[in-house]
């Protein structure tokens, strides 16, 4: 079977991101005697300064890993919580009902340095300053601007000139495509969170509290408070973010939650994400008895059938609150009983489940005519007051040469987002779009409480030990455009590259987590290499087809090790970017 590129095969280890300079530095770490934790924090760290419209230094990052030694699987949540002065009543008496997807009101605690830290002083071996490294170099001495970074800082430019100067300081004039870009202001920030004493980690920890209590948290205070900016309301807000709110947060690690599938157990974070929708998927189709030699036509309508299914139930049922009935909605009898509604043609409308007999119940506003868009491309995430200019999210997955595997979603932050601290050189995560401004919702906000991210590390895991780390950036997509990746190579015996590289596809009928929470009815965006017959016979059952082009979907990558003992690696040709290293 042709691919794009080769699957890499090796023995020492192995780097996928969707940056070729990341994975470049995480190889780095790893010829440098660092294990893949170090090698992730370092690679993390190097995407918040060569992808700034897709993360940021201020992002967020849920981190899923495997130690090999003893086998502990585990996830490091760096999904900062809402402020202690967000309420419902607080952003209704500022006449809103959804929180505005860019600007100071979407302020949540930025988690993904928090996150990188606490990787590196549990699991990791290497110094601070030795991970910092590289992507301080970047940030000083330059790196080539991608196309895609550079034409989302030139639809941004008038806001930036007349709104969100501290950004215009950094990005104005806007680079064009590929040229030399520096980011001095956080080159210097990075410096100084690296400049600590003491042992390793009495430096992990200092470099936190710079962040979290000290210069950092300083600054975010008195930007967030003091200065009201534009948001995509089409008003100036102050926002609630204090430094108080950074200073009494910290990154957790808790346990991953998983199903069998093909015989492996597949890992995902708990329902403060939307990673187990994907298990929920693989448990309806196990149900099924789907093969990824299906035909097409059917293999594309019960997957989208069963994805709306279980983006349902995520819109009922999850969120950060104690009692999502999780164990019952992986369940292979819940499972079974939710399969058996797909019908034939597509299906209308949200039909999440009865979980222990439980009512379910939606946002009021889900359905409203105001959210619905015939539009059925794009992945959702943040609009700008200007014009729409779509961020994104990045990913990284490594695996050394001791078996230990890391999967990580990096995203948040964007340039184009929220303004950039001044001084600091990067902008603040705007998550909590993702609440409802509705009480009494599992995804409700509340102060303290994480909003239901759709960022979604995975791990595959065999029983002897073997298995792959994988994920992708899209938002909403993330937990669609796995499941074909997963039916090819766990059923249908593709290699990583060919499961990459194969056409994908996903529903646009599940409503978007991000402002304005917009959805398309019955759409579904698809790969014209799926073939002309694949989109005839889908429309023919109801869907709302989209052909996105030849190479427009799905932004994968995966690492981990074969039964064999060897390492193998790959990553998604889509964009030109991503880029999998080893040896």
């Amino acid at each position: 079977m042709f691919t794009t590129r080769p699957v890499l095969t090796g023995t020492f280890g192995m780097v996928a991101s969707t940056h070729w300079l990341a994975s470049g530095v995480g190889m780095r770490m790893l010829e440098s005697g660092g294990n893949a934790f170090d090698a992730a924090v370092a690679a993390g760290f190097t995407l918040t300064v060569v992808e700034p419209h897709m993360n940021g230094l201020g992002g967020d990052a849920p981190l899923l890993g495997h130690r090999a030694s003893d086998g502990h699987t585990f996830v490091i949540c760096g999904q900062g919580t809402a402020p202690a002065l967000a309420t419902i009543d607080s952003f209704h008496d500022l006449g809103l009902d959804l929180v505005p997807g860019t600007g100071h009101l979407a302020a949540v605690v930025p988690g993904a340095f928090g996150a990188w830290l606490d990787l590196l002083a549990r699991y990791g071996t290497l110094p601070l300053a030795d991970v910092l490294a590289p992507a301080i170099g970047y940030a000083r001495d330059g790196y080539p601007i991608v196309p895609d970074a550079a034409h989302t800082i030139s639809a941004v430019a008038d806001l930036f000139a007349d709104h969100w100067t501290s950004s215009a300081e950094i990005y104005l004039p806007a680079p064009s495509p590929g040229s030399r870009f520096t980011n001095p202001q956080l080159a210097e920030t990075l410096s100084r969170l690296a400049d600590q004493k003491g042992t390793r980690e009495q430096q992990i920890e200092a470099a936190r509290r710079a962040f979290y209590e000290g210069f950092v948290a300083e600054a975010v205070d008195s930007f967030v408070s003091g200065t009201p900016v534009l948001d995509s309301s089409g008003r100036l807000h102050a926002g609630f973010l204090r430094g108080s709110d950074l200073a009494g947060w910290r990154a957790t690690e808790e346990p991953t939650v998983s199903v069998r599938f093909a015989d492996r157990t597949i890992h995902k974070t708990a329902a403060w994400g939307q990673g187990p929708v994907l298990l929920q998927q693989l448990a309806m189709l196990d149900a099924l008895g789907v093969t990824a030699d299906a035909d097409p036509v059917d293999l594309v309508h019960t997957v989208v059938e069963v994805a709306k299914l279980a983006f349902a139930d995520r819109e009922a049922w999850y969120g950060d609150v104690p009692d999502v009935p999780l164990a019952t909605l992986l369940s292979s009898s819940y499972a079974a009983g939710r399969a058996g509604l797909v019908g034939a043609t597509a299906a209308e409308g949200l039909l999440p489940g009865s979980p222990d007999g439980r009512t379910p119940r939606l946002a009021a506003s889900l359905w409203d005519s105001s959210h619905v868009v015939t539009s059925a491309f794009g992945v959702g995430e943040p609009v700008t007051t200007v014009r729409p200019a779509s961020g994104d999210t990045c990913h990284l997955d490594v695996v050394d040469r001791w078996g230990n595997r890391i999967s990580a979603t990096p995203s948040g932050g964007w340039l184009q987002s929220s303004p950039a601290v001044p001084g600091l050189g990067f902008s603040l995560p705007t998550r909590a779009q993702m609440f409802w401004l509705e009480p009494g919702l599992p995804a409700s906000l509340a102060p303290g409480r994480r909003p239901r991210t759709t960022l979604s590390p995975g791990m595959v895991l065999d029983d002897d030990g073997s298995g792959l780390a994988f994920g992708t950036p899209g938002g909403d997509q993330q937990d669609q455009w796995t499941v074909p990746f997963l039916l090819r190579h766990l059923l249908g015996g593709y290699d990583l590259q060919a499961a990459i590289d194969a056409p994908t596809w996903h529903s646009t009928h599940v409503p978007s987590s991000f402002y304005p929470r917009t959805h398309s009815p019955r759409g579904v965006v698809v790969e014209s290499r799926l073939g002309a017959h694949v989109l005839t016979g889908l429309a023919g059952r109801g869907h709302a087809v989209h052909d996105a082009g030849p190479w427009a979907a799905g932004r994968l990558s995966a690492a981990g090790t074969r039964a064999d003992g060897l390492l193998v690696a790959a990553a998604n040709p889509r964009g030109m970017q991503g880029y999998a290293v080893g040896r």
